[in-house]
C-alpha cells in the first residue's frame, strides 16, 4: 500500500510539472500578444503591464526548476521519467526567454510611439508575430499530446518566420536610407522584429526537447536558416 502511495505521489509530481509548463506557455503567449498590440496601438499603459507581468514567468521558471530538482533528489528517476523532468526544466527556460523577448518589445513602445511609422511596417510586425505565436501554440499542443509525428512542421514554420523577418528587415532598411529621420524609430522596430523572430527559435528548441523527451533520441540536424539579415549585425539586446 505504501508503495502504491509513493508511485501515485510521484505521478502527481510529474503531472504538476506538465500543468505548470502549460500555464507558463499560455502566459508567455498572452504576454507577446499584448506587447505587439501595445506597439501597434502606441499603448504605453499596456506596455508597462507587459513589462511588469514578465515577473510571473520568471517566478514560474524558478518554481519549475525547484520542483524538478526536488523530484530528482527524492525519486532518483531514470529513462523516460528523467527525460520528462529535464525536459520541463529546458522548456521552462525557453518560455521564460520568450517572455523576456516580449518585454523587450514592450520597452520600445514609448520610443516608437513618439514618431508614428507607416502602417505597413506595423502590419509586417503583426504578421511576423502571428506566425511566431502560431508556431509556439502548436508546439505547446504537441507537448500536451506528445504527438511527435507532427513535430516536423516546426522547422518548416521556422523557415517561414525567417523569410518574413528578412523581408521586413530589408523594408525597414529601405525606409532608413530614404529618410535619415526614420533611422531612430526604424532601429527600434528592427529590434522588435528580431525579438519576435527569436520566439520562433525558442519554439524550435521546445520542439526538439519534446522529441527527446518522448523518443529518447535527438531530432535530425537542423536545416540551414533562411535569415539573410546576418550581413548587418545588430547589438545584442539585454534581458
Amino acid at each position: 500500500m505504501q508503495s502504491h502511495h509513493i508511485v501515485r505521489a510521484y505521478d502527481d509530481e510529474l503531472k504538476y510539472l506538465t500543468r505548470r509548463i502549460a500555464a507558463m506557455g499560455g502566459h508567455a503567449e498572452r504576454l507577446v500578444e499584448q506587447a505587439v498590440a501595445a506597439l501597434v496601438n502606441s499603448d504605453v499603459a499596456l506596455a508597462r503591464k507587459v513589462i511588469a507581468d514578465d515577473a510571473i514567468l520568471d517566478e514560474a521558471q524558478r518554481e519549475i526548476d525547484d520542483k524538478s530538482i526536488l523530484t530528482i533528489a527524492k525519486r532518483q528517476p531514470v529513462a523516460a521519467d528523467l527525460r520528462e523532468i529535464i525536459g520541463a526544466i529546458r522548456i521552462a527556460a525557453d518560455l521564460e526567454r520568450v517572455g523576456d523577448l516580449g518585454k523587450n518589445v514592450a520597452k520600445r513602445v514609448v520610443a516608437v510611439a513618439d514618431g508614428r511609422q507607416p502602417v505597413s511596417l506595423f502590419r509586417g510586425l503583426q504578421a511576423l508575430a502571428e506566425l511566431a505565436l502560431t508556431q509556439l501554440k502548436e508546439v505547446l499542443d504537441v507537448y500536451a499530446s506528445r504527438s511527435v509525428e507532427r513535430i516536423e512542421f516546426v522547422r518548416d514554420r521556422d523557415n517561414q518566420i525567417d523569410a518574413m523577418y528578412t523581408s521586413l528587415f530589408r523594408e525597414l532598411l529601405t525606409y532608413m536610407m530614404e529618410d535619415p529621420r526614420n533611422i531612430t524609430p526604424c532601429t527600434h522596430l528592427l529590434f522588435c522584429a528580431k525579438n519576435i523572430e527569436r520566439i520562433g527559435d525558442h519554439a524550435t528548441n521546445i520542439a526538439e526537447t519534446i522529441y527527446y523527451v518522448v523518443t529518447g533520441d535527438q531530432m535530425p540536424a537542423d536545416r540551414p536558416k533562411e535569415d539573410k539579415s546576418h550581413r548587418v549585425t545588430l547589438p545584442v539586446e539585454p534581458k
